[in-house]
């Protein structure tokens, strides 16, 4: 499975808008002028609904501080600049290889430069892909891209409405998870081999409730600083690392 880029990452105009919906492109974000209720930016919107966009009303402002055309007529898009993956094809990746899956969940990464340097260290530790939730949360931009220094376009990034979701499904498939928290076991106390899923929170809030309830084990890393928090992707390489070490082991 292999990241296909994409032509442009803004579309604006509401033809432009709603044939990039049409056509099967991913948008994950819509921009909308707040109070505008004509019938085409209704079509826009019953558009964005069935696909599950994230729409975001605003005020002329916005739209003209993100308008690079100056012709948005009340509309604009951010399209992924790379097309996602499916949970499946994650799976699939990992049955290649004749491995058990390793796969990399993210709780509402919203750093892009973040995100890009996890799905960098999901490809050199071996993991088969990426989940990341469809809301509140950085699509796979431009930036994160580049800060993926090309990882992106060999490991699989899933984008899921619901990640507790998604947890529990693979949890009937035979996978265990693993949630990074302060308040966790030592990860050197773990047994991390077999089918697992490494899930990240928040640079801000950690796993949220919800998701961590989910998951089977809490993981801390052991710190010895003045300093009381690695940053997400930091903390995604050292707890990678001690699965891989796990796994060769």
């Amino acid at each position: 499975m292999e990241n296909k880029q994409a032509e442009s990452t803004k579309i604006e105009g509401r033809n432009a808008v709603l044939e990039a919906f049409r056509s099967g492109k991913t948008i994950d974000k819509l921009f909308v002028l707040d109070g505008c209720k004509d019938g085409p930016i209704q079509t826009i919107l019953r558009e964005a609904k069935k696909h599950d966009t994230l729409v975001q009303f605003v005020a002329k402002e916005r739209l003209e501080q993100l308008s690079e055309t100056k012709k948005h007529q009340g509309v604009i898009a951010m399209a992924a600049a790379f097309s996602y993956a499916t949970v499946e094809d994650i799976l699939e990746n990992a049955r290649k290889k004749n491995e058990a899956p390793f796969v990399i969940l993210l709780d509402n990464i919203e750093d892009p430069h973040n995100l890009g340097a996890i799905i960098r260290t999901a490809n050199l530790a071996g993991a088969h892909g990426v989940i990341i939730p469809k809301r509140r949360a950085v699509g796979l931009t431009a930036t994160v891209a580049k800060a993926s220094a090309g990882a992106i376009y060999y490991t699989p990034v899933a984008k899921v409405t619901n990640l507790t979701n998604t947890i529990r499904e693979l949890k009937e498939q035979g996978m265990w998870f693993v949630c990074a928290d302060m308040g966790g076991t030592t990860m050197y106390d773990l047994d991390l081999k077999g089918s697992i899923g490494l899930v990240i929170g928040n640079e801000g809030e950690g796993v949220s409730k919800l998701v961590k309830e989910n998951c089977d084990f809490v993981a801390s890393i052991p710190m010895k600083g003045d300093i009381d928090s690695l940053n997400a992707s930091v903390a995604t390489g050292v707890l990678a690392y001690e699965i891989v070490r796990q796994r060769l082991s």
